[in-house]
């Protein structure tokens, strides 16, 4: 089973119909907006993950970079825009 972690935004919108057409059965979805959240760690099944940059700050970002670097997970950092994720899908 494909899954996929989107970080950032409070509602993902048809944004999980685009990533359930890639292949992705499995979405998790972490808001960022909570303290909590800021240690965020990657599930097991993830094989992607994507970042809003319009709704993280720069210390969640950091960790979630690291974290995908360490597990070798391709991570897609770009605004929470429907057509800019079809584009870089």
């Amino acid at each position: 089973m494909s899954a996929v972690l989107v970080i950032g935004g409070d509602r993902l919108g048809n944004i999980t119909d685009l990533l359930h057409d890639r292949g992705y059965q499995q979405i998790y979805h972490v808001t960022g907006r909570k303290h909590s959240q800021y240690k965020v760690n990657i599930p097991s099944d993830t094989k992607m993950i994507v970042v809003f940059t319009d709704f993280v700050n720069h210390n969640l970002s950091y960790h979630v970079k690291s974290q995908a670097k360490a597990k070798k997970l391709p991570i897609l950092f770009c605004r929470r825009s429907f057509t800019m994720m079809e584009k870089m899908l």
